[in-house]
């Protein structure tokens, strides 16, 4: 037994003599001042923008705070802190990582909620994925893009007949608090169940229990199934709400560059960037207009930009961008809106007036744009709806002259009569999608006057119960319009045959009751 003792006391000894600790060199910094999240470093020459720094561990910590290099300046390094700052204290030690800001990326993902850095944070476990991406990215040129062709579906008639969006454009959805911003975005998301895009959902500022109320509605609808929440709520530090969009932009990069399609909200960049400011501010860089830094625009732009459709020899995959902004008292013209306004293809205008008077979703067609225009339309929707954004646009203003009680002649009492109906069908309650040919043979119905004779305050029971006669009586006009995304002139003459043959069915109902 002492000979095997001895055998292994010679082999540890051995081990130990050989035992080689190469030296590694640590770019270590020392930090100088801390507060509000934000915190100066002497030391670190080689940092790197936008690099990952480690603060030290604490009792109580096992892991360390991170944080980001910020401002590079000639005597000291600007870091904000992701996380609780508290018991940083001056004089810690901080360490290079030598890793940009990244975040996991990949099928993993889909399903789950997570926040700013790609962590779960809807106690459903770890996410299993060994994919990472930077959250900054050049946007692809234009060399590498193709036009934009193919809609989106958002389910919305009002938004898919009038202000088309194409896959790879970036649309923005502008109104104030409370007109139905995130309702139309969440509308769109719940009408991708079972279609290919894969929908991302960045929540930046707003509060945990509204963030719970989206993520329960998703799941309630089947949404979740192909869906990724991103979460930077109000009690998150500034640093995790400014980092959110393009944390949420990388993941959906990743699909992209596989060929998929995707479709990425931002709800919403006010709140960006008054986080964006407030960092700035900390850090002391120059403010400008409103106190935002003098880049706020590059803020945006090279967030939006990353949204494309890419050539087919490019993997013909795309990114659409929904970004959202809120306005104080419709007022689109102040710095944030309009700096987004001009980076985007489009605005959608919720405006307040119209959400009070039962309009829902209450778009103002006069303001809305989308300045992809038909080219993101199905051929079955230019051609039922081609004049009805024009038409719409003049009825709202015939409606504001209207109410100075003037004597109207009888063509434009028609055609406020018409306007009105149209207005009746183009309502639609929340998170109740509609399908392409619903949507087609409906707005057929209306522009072509076969709802003249039916009193405005009933429109709405005429199309319900005119969707419910045409699945039961002819399922087969719908499933052509759906199939070949056009209206022959066969099946218009079927369509419309079958809109008489239901306006009969209609007046002979009461008279049988009699």
């Amino acid at each position: 037994m002492a000979s095997v003792g001895e055998d292994i006391a010679a082999l540890i000894k051995e081990q130990i003599e050989a035992f080689e600790a190469p030296p590694k060199a640590v770019e270590v910094g020392t930090v100088t001042e801390v507060g509000d999240g934000i915190a100066r470093l002497t030391g670190l020459p080689g940092v790197m923008v936008s690099e990952l720094v480690e603060f030290p561990r604490k009792p109580g910590r096992p892991e360390g705070v991170m944080g980001i290099a910020f401002n590079l300046e000639a005597d000291n390094v600007g870091v904000i802190i992701m996380g609780e700052y508290t018991d940083i204290e001056e004089g810690d030690t901080v360490y290079r990582t030598g890793r940009i800001v990244s975040v996991p990326v990949g099928e993993a993902l889909i399903g789950r909620v997570v926040n700013a850095l790609g962590q779960p944070v809807d106690g459903k476990g770890s996410i299993q994925t060994d994919k990472y991406r930077n959250i900054e990215r050049i946007a692809p040129g234009v060399v590498l893009r193709k036009r934009v062709d193919t809609p989106v579906q958002t389910g919305i008639k009002a938004i898919d007949s009038m202000i088309p969006i194409g896959r790879g454009q970036r649309e923005l959805i502008i109104g104030d608090r409370q007109t139905g911003k995130t309702a139309l975005a969440i509308d769109t998301i719940i009408n991708q169940k079972g279609k290919d895009l894969i929908c991302i959902y960045v929540a930046i500022g707003q509060k945990l229990s509204n963030i719970a109320q989206v993520v329960a509605t998703l799941e309630r609808y089947g949404a979740m199934e192909h869906t990724i929440v991103v979460v930077a709520s109000a009690s998150d530090p500034a640093t995790l709400q400014y980092i959110a969009p393009y944390a949420g932009c990388a993941m959906g990069e990743d699909f992209v560059e596989q060929g998929k399609e995707a479709l990425i909200v931002y709800d919403d960049l006010t709140k960006h960037a008054w986080a964006y400011r407030q960092v700035c501010l900390l850090l002391r860089r120059p403010p400008g207009r409103e106190a935002y830094p003098g880049d706020i625009f590059y803020l945006h732009s090279r967030l939006l930009e990353r949204a494309a459709k890419l050539a087919p020899e490019f993997g013909g995959g795309s990114l659409t961008a929904l970004p959202i902004i809120e306005t104080q008292l419709g007022d689109i013209t102040t710095y944030i809106p309009t700096n987004v306004i001009s980076i985007t293809d489009g605005q959608i205008y919720l405006e307040s007036d119209l959400f009070y008077a039962g309009i829902r979703p209450a778009l103002n067609v006069g303001i809305s744009v989308s300045r992809v225009g038909g080219a993101a339309q199905t051929k079955a929707m230019k051609q039922v709806a081609g004049k009805l954004k024009l038409d719409m646009a003049q009825f709202q203003e015939l409606a504001a002259f209207a109410q100075f009680g003037a004597d109207l002649d009888k063509a434009t009492r028609d055609q406020l009569e018409q306007g009105q109906r149209i207005t009746e069908v183009l309502k639609q309650p929340q998170y109740v999608p509609m399908s392409l040919e619903q949507q087609i043979m409906i707005i057929y119905a209306v522009t072509n006057g076969y709802l003249d004779d039916v009193p405005v305050a009933e429109v709405k029971t005429w199309e319900y119960a005119f969707h419910d006669w045409m699945a039961e009586h002819h399922p087969e006009i719908g499933q052509g319009i759906a199939e070949t995304k056009e209206v022959s002139e066969e099946t218009e003459a079927v369509l419309r045959a079958a809109i008489e043959e239901f306006n009969e069915s209609r007046v002979r109902v009461p008279e049988a009751e009699e």
